[in-house]
């Protein structure tokens, strides 16, 4: 039987969202829940996991979008919910989309005379709706978004803001955001971070963006259908994690030593079993004592030889069982490990030539990549950075102006559609690499962690973080080999451990990168060489304060 959260009102100190043996498993059988129990209350939570641990799903069930197969959940109050991909109708004006186009008609109404009772009811006591209104527009740096404005004339990350705008409006006792800064640029993040930390109420954000998970008062780790909590941010939550894998690891090796005692006890009494038996043999062929006693103290010997084998027999398995309970309390990550000497280009040379470009989106920009530099490339929402990358790549042309790469290059876009979903991982690798044999696309993917029947799987069945690694590993794989490695907000929608991997399989890369997005601590951590602007002129910009040098 389907449970849905059930809603009542509380103080605020009282709110809480909590689920109480929840199951939960999709249309074609595959669970994802199974009994989980978790109870969050007041304060901001920072919910992470791997990609396909159910994160977005639990906020949905949350939500009340979807409903368990059983279990309960309870939320306080009124829920509020941010989903991953936002979508509004690009007719639509800013008021209907923060929900107020009825209280903003029935006000106008009767500021122009009309007293009919309707339009008192209609706006019951939201007298200050469009100062609010434009008071939490203003907040989110919305300044020059009016409310009679349509959705369409607003860009991809100020819809995310419009959307949180509304709920803030709304004013939920729970907020529910389901990766709230993917496509927000910079200065937008910084509004969200601080509507996030000025909440009161209960707030649960599924986020990869560390600078976010820094801001919650707590850490919810969904692994392997059970959440656990984590007071303090995410440095806090992984020095804690730190500190659970040195113990468990100290577990590891504890029992991997009882283990070996157990088996050489186990050893020595077999050899000592053994001997006895060899002894009762010769007395008994030497016929030195009756042979009715002889018989009796074979018997009496091997069932005391059976009890001390299955006794120490006993003892082996359960150090066997001790050692794998250890084992699984140490939760080491998989690593991509991969060589891509082929992607070398000698220090100096010459990747890409940009000469006076004008992008179709108006911007323009002037500058040289030579190997092997690591570029970030940032800018406001819509100043034209996935155009210059696909500009780049070969697949817009410039209105004017030359732009043109000097080596063979391969670009990672926001949406991960370069693979065919017909197709297995391993196929896919070898349509990009057709002078690879099978054996070496294998031996390469087993690198990426598709090891041996992981790389047939079929890509469409994959979950996100598999398919991004699969995307990752056709273009590094590809030949010619890539000498310059264009990357879209390569972190969007991906875990935590997923950028990771991305990470350190940049660190094996030996090209050129030019990378654009959003995410400065993922940025720095590629070791950025050069950081450059986009807002309508390509500039330099501060390492440091990020902004053209001189400005700020």
């Amino acid at each position: 039987m389907a449970h849905h959260p059930s809603s009542s009102p509380s103080p605020a100190g009282r709110l809480s969202v909590a689920a109480d043996g929840l199951v939960f498993a999709w249309p074609d059988g595959t669970a994802l829940f199974d009994g989980l129990d978790v109870a969050i209350g007041a304060g901001r939570t920072g919910l992470i996991g791997r990609n396909g641990s159910g994160k977005s799903t639990l906020l949905r069930l949350l939500a009340g979008e979807l409903a368990p197969q059983g279990g309960a959940l309870r939320v306080s109050g009124d829920v509020g919910y941010l989903p991953q991909d936002v979508t509004l109708a690009t007719g639509q004006r800013v008021d209907e989309a923060l929900g107020i186009a009825g209280v903003r008609a029935a006000l106008h109404a009767i500021e122009a005379g009309d007293a009919r009772e309707e339009h008192f009811t209609a706006v019951g006591d939201d007298w200050d709706v469009e100062e609010r209104a434009r008071a939490t527009l203003d907040g989110l740096g919305l300044t020059g978004v009016g409310l009679d404005r349509t959705v369409g004339e607003v860009s991809g990350g100020e819809c995310v803001l419009l959307r949180l705008a509304a709920l803030l409006l709304s004013r939920p006792d729970v907020l529910l955001l389901d990766e709230p800064t993917n496509n927000l640029d910079l200065a937008a993040r910084e509004r969200l971070y601080a509507a996030v930390q000025s909440w009161r109420g209960v707030l649960v954000a599924v986020s990869h963006d560390r600078e976010l998970l820094e801001r919650v008062d707590r850490i919810a780790d969904l692994h392997e259908g059970a959440v656990r909590l984590y007071g303090g941010g995410f440095s806090a939550y992984q020095e804690a994690v730190a500190g659970e894998r040195a113990a468990a690891e100290r577990q590891v090796r504890a029992a991997e030593s009882d283990l070996r005692r157990q088996r050489r006890e186990l050893a020595e009494a077999r050899d000592k079993l053994a001997s006895r038996a060899r002894y009762a043999q010769k007395m008994y062929a030497s016929k030195r004592e009756p042979r009715i006693v002889m018989q009796m103290r074979k018997r009496t010997a091997q069932v005391s030889a059976g009890k001390h084998r299955i006794l120490h027999e006993q003892r082996v398995e359960g150090a066997r069982e001790r050692l794998a309970e250890a084992e699984e309390q140490v939760r080491a990550e998989q690593r991509i490990r991969v060589d891509l000497p082929r992607t070398r280009v000698p220090h100096g040379r010459q990747v890409l030539t940009v000469r006076d470009a004008e992008l179709r989106c108006g911007a323009r920009g002037a500058f040289d990549v030579h190997g092997p530099e690591r570029i970030a490339l940032i800018g406001r929402n819509g100043a034209g950075k996935s155009t210059l990358l696909r500009t780049v790549a070969g697949e817009l042309p410039p209105v004017s102006g030359t732009v043109r790469a000097h080596v063979p290059l391969r670009a990672l876009p926001q949406r991960l559609d370069l693979l065919d979903e017909s197709l297995s991982v391993a196929a896919n690798v070898a349509r990009l690499a057709p002078g690879a044999g099978d054996n070496r696309v294998r031996a390469q993917l087993a690198r990426f962690l598709f090891r041996g029947r992981r790389a047939d799987q079929l890509v469409g069945t994959l979950s996100g973080g598999e398919r991004f690694r699969a995307t990752l590993a056709a273009l590094l794989l590809a030949e010619p080999a890539p000498q310059l490695l264009l990357l879209d907000e390569p972190t969007n929608n991906l875990d935590l451990a997923s950028v990771e991997q991305l990470a350190e399989a940049l660190e094996s890369y030996e090209g050129a990168l030019l990378v654009a997005g959003h995410d400065v601590p993922f940025l720095r951590s590629l070791g950025i060489t050069r950081w450059l602007l986009l807002d309508g002129e390509l500039a330099q910009a501060d390492p440091v304060t990020l902004e053209p040098p001189g400005r700020g």
